[in-house]
């Protein structure tokens, strides 16, 4: 399939994605944001001093700002992105304790220009939806996409969604970086990398 047809195929899938999951009653988003969460501390290791990159939830997305909160208490790095422009990698800004949040763009919340950057181990990635191979589903801008190719390290991929955002099949193009693991309200699942680079 040509990249132009993937492109296509994307859009549609993404139009589909936005719709259903808009229609998700918030009173469920809420209880399912709280049982990723739960998957996610049960079932997803962390090294300790593994810097973890979280997002401020915007819009309709699962919210993990609960679990941002427990990993800091626990004493795990956190670093939240900042988008510094149009076709530019994001910029990811470690959170410290105490530190307060401003206005990062597009609703999002990040810490401030003085904070220090950092190289993440693991990205926490919000998504539109996701297969079962492990192609995420973004949101079209390449903000990830562009970020991951500036990292020096291939940090651990872990997507965060709704089960309900599942799809048969995204079509994937050589940028598209698969998720090492994808957390929603029915449990944690992972991805056989060695499985998808073949």
């Amino acid at each position: 399939m040509s990249d132009d047809k993937i492109e296509e195929a994307k859009a549609a899938l993404r139009s589909a994605a936005h719709r259903k999951r808009a229609q998700f009653h918030h009173s469920l988003r809420t209880e399912a944001s709280r049982a990723a969460i739960g998957h996610f501390l049960r079932d997803v290791p962390l090294a300790t001093g593994e810097t973890v990159a979280g997002y401020w939830p915007i819009r309709d997305e699962l919210d993990i700002k609960e679990l941002i909160a427990k990993l800091m208490d626990a004493g795990q790095p956190v670093c939240l992105p900042v988008v510094l422009g149009d076709e530019q990698p994001l910029e990811l800004r470690l959170w410290q304790e105490g530190a307060p949040l401003y206005e990062a763009g597009f609703g999002t919340l990040a810490p401030d220009d003085e904070a220090p950057r950092v190289a993440p181990d693991v990205i926490l990635m919000p998504l539109l939806g996701f297969d079962s191979a492990g192609t995420r589903l973004g949101y079209g801008g390449g903000y990830y996409d562009r970020t991951l190719a500036a990292l020096s390290k291939r940090p651990r991929l872990i997507g965060f969604a709704f089960a309900l955002q599942e799809v048969d099949h995204i079509p994937r193009q050589a940028h598209d970086v698969p998720l090492d693991m994808i957390v929603t309200d029915a449990g944690v699942r992972q991805f056989d990398r060695k499985a998808q680079a073949t």
